[in-house]
């Protein structure tokens, strides 16, 4: 199936690929040696820093481990922080709540 990719999701694909070049390049690491340490090949590091959206969610998160950064991935979806969904559920609470009748079991009627 080839749907197109969404402009917005492109363009975060790129912002994490341009990310993680960045941050590469930053420790004077070479994209062979980066390739090395996530057990990838090199292709697929640079894929990884053009954005391609095919690349495995496994390679960037061993980057991410390889940077020290891997704390990261924790918070790209904090469901306590998830406004829309948490208001989505609020929508969904009972208007009232009504306390449940107690039933005896002693045989009396």
């Amino acid at each position: 199936m080839n749907t197109p990719i969404p402009l917005p999701v492109d363009r975060a694909l790129r912002r994490l690929g341009q990310g993680v070049s960045r941050a590469r390049r930053r420790r004077h690491m070479s994209q062979e040696s980066l390739a090395e340490r996530i057990g990838a090949s090199v292709n697929t590091v640079r894929r990884m820093e053009a954005g391609y959206p095919g690349t495995a969610l496994q390679h960037l998160a061993r980057a991410l481990q390889v940077f020290g950064e891997i704390d990261k991935l924790d918070q790209l979806l904090d469901t306590a922080q998830d406004s829309v969904g948490l208001a989505l559920m609020d929508e969904k609470l009972p208007q009232r709540v009504r306390t449940q009748r107690s039933t005896t079991k002693s045989g009396a009627f």
